[in-house]
């Protein structure tokens, strides 16, 4: 069975204006993520909306590794854009444009259940740097204690680690879940002071205004 997901990611998120939407809609649906998954080491992508902060659209693309981003395949779609990509792409038409492309830090390792998962149903991501005098520390504290505390909380399928080989700030939280509504939930909310370091480290983190949100899905390809 092909892996559905690899060592990296694209990330793009986006808002369009209002009058535009219901064609960048479309186009990205009908045309753009069929045509990013004919590039070889694209394993999967799927479409997602804002439930909490934002921006409204993104876009998630689980590839193989950073690596792929320089291949000759995507560097060729890239450059030559369809003449819809012209008019509905978010680089000509968004108001708010992230693109940013992610290496995975933890688990440290690619394991056969990750690789085969689908995309989740809604994710929360959090974009965050450190300061370097406790950087070490708070990497140790978030892939041995605060991750794996939050796994175990009902309907989280898994929590995964980036740093960003292109774009800011340098780190990226990804939890998967069954819903939208799992980090409001009591279970979730004992994990933020479950560990005497949680504190101290939580405090540390420099979120992006934004950060954490969490995103539904509105369209994978090929799905009912």
């Amino acid at each position: 069975m092909a892996n559905r997901k690899g060592t990296g990611l694209m990330m793009v998120w986006c808002e369009v204006p209002d009058e535009i939407e219901e064609e960048f809609n479309r186009w990205y649906n009908e045309e753009h993520i069929a045509e990013r998954l004919e590039v070889p080491g694209f394993l999967s992508a799927a479409r997602y909306e804002a439930v909490s902060s934002g921006p409204k659209h993104l876009a998630v693309y689980e590839i193989e590794s950073p690596a792929v981003m320089e291949s000759e395949v995507y560097l060729r779609y890239r450059q030559n854009p369809t003449e819809w990509s012209k008019r509905m792409s978010p680089e000509f038409t968004a108001t708010t444009y992230i693109r940013n492309v992610y290496r995975m830090i933890h688990p440290s390792d690619l394991t056969d259940e990750i690789a085969s998962s689908p995309m989740s149903p809604a994710l929360q991501i959090g974009r965050m740097d450190i300061p370097a005098d406790v950087e070490d520390e708070w990497n140790e504290w978030y892939d041995t204690v605060y991750v794996p505390n939050y796994e175990t909380v009902s309907g989280v399928r898994r929590g995964r680690r980036y740093v960003a080989v292109t774009g800011k700030p340098k780190y990226l939280t990804m939890y998967e879940f069954d819903s939208p509504d799992v980090s409001s939930g009591q279970q979730w909310l004992r994990q933020q002071t479950a560990h005497p370091d949680n504190a101290r480290m939580r405090e540390a983190m420099i979120h992006l205004p934004e950060s954490p949100g969490i995103w539904r899905k509105t369209f994978e390809l090929g799905e009912r």
